[in-house]
């Protein structure tokens, strides 16, 4: 196949993606928002704090959900999404939560430079009941994603959420290096470039 001929079957491709695309986005947009509590976190100094304070002045709530240190792909979404945060946050607050104590992700925040508040949801059963956590043989196993959450007559809501995976649209490193003819060539996440 011809370079062109592969531009072509390409342009087709991403037509039908986009297609896709706006048919998630009418999904989300009419999904049947999901109640939640107000979940008792703990700030970054271990201090109890009541999750409806992280929405502030707004009625949406962006919440990154990090699978904690020990992950370098979890880490890889959160330094890239922090260079956003400034631009997200014009629009609505986001915070991170992370299962680890308070005093481990607030040093491990602190030594990324991330820009948003995070958050911990140690001894809380936040990340679970968000579908981002399960429990096999008395250990917990973290997924990383987004939910969105909404407050309306005084209660909280989730409205939308997606979990985040090599390839996904929130990591933006993984479409650079589609286009590379070696795509990642072995590469993987680390914690220091």
């Amino acid at each position: 196949m011809t370079y062109q001929d592969t531009d072509k079957q390409i342009e087709l491709i991403q037509t039908e993606i986009e297609a896709k695309q706006k048919e998630i986005s009418e999904l989300r947009k009419n999904r049947e928002l999901e109640a939640f509590s107000d979940y008792t976190l703990k700030d970054k100094n271990g201090k109890d704090i009541l999750f409806s304070s992280f929405f502030k002045d707004n009625d949406e709530l962006l919440v990154i959900h990090n699978m904690g240190k020990q992950c370098s792909y979890c880490t890889m979404w959160a330094d890239t999404l922090s260079s956003a945060t400034r631009v997200i946050n014009d629009r609505v607050p986001m915070v991170l939560v992370s299962p680890n104590e308070p005093s481990i992700m607030k040093d491990f925040s602190e030594s990324r430079g991330w820009q948003f508040t995070c958050i911990s949801a140690f001894e809380s059963d936040f990340i679970k009941d968000c579908g981002y956590a399960t429990e096999k043989e008395a250990k917990m196993y973290y997924m990383p994603g987004v939910s969105a959450f909404v407050k309306k007559n005084g209660k909280i809501y989730r409205s939308n959420k997606d979990y985040f995976g090599p390839g996904d649209v929130y990591c933006s490193p993984w479409h650079f290096f589609d286009l590379l003819s070696k795509k990642e060539n072995g590469w993987v996440p680390k914690f220091e470039y």
